[in-house]
């Protein structure tokens, strides 16, 4: 995984966020306390929660948040159905925008983040 684009991007956006701390204290922390209240368990499980925010990274085509929430889910124990089959309803609601990403970024952090076989190609 060390030197993937995959993990550059998660680097990236780990940066980002750095440079915002930095600049907007408080704006950050306000954001991350936020985002981190809505990912706690509830009546959806954690993962559940990634994986509708697989769906919504598919649907806006926001490629940090497809590999995020991604390696969130499969941190969680999604299996790699559950994460297609999650990105699928981004489809059905997005299009074409939506599928490309399942078929394409979405697979590459699934098999980067399981270790599994790709199921692109």
């Amino acid at each position: 995984m060390e030197g993937s684009m995959i993990q550059e991007a998660l680097e990236e956006y780990k940066a980002g966020v750095s440079a915002l701390e930095k600049h907007l204290p408080q704006v950050a922390r306000e954001y991350n306390r936020f985002t981190q209240a809505c990912f706690k368990k509830g009546e959806l499980s954690v993962k559940q929660k990634h994986l509708i925010g697989i769906a919504l990274g598919c649907l806006t085509n926001d490629e940090f948040c497809i590999i995020y929430h991604t390696k969130e889910a499969v941190d969680q124990g999604a299996k790699q159905q559950e994460v297609l089959e999650a990105a699928a309803v981004a489809g059905a609601f997005g299009g074409g925008m939506a599928m490309s990403q399942t078929v394409t970024l979405l697979q590459e952090a699934l098999q980067e983040f399981t270790g599994g076989e790709s199921t692109v190609h």
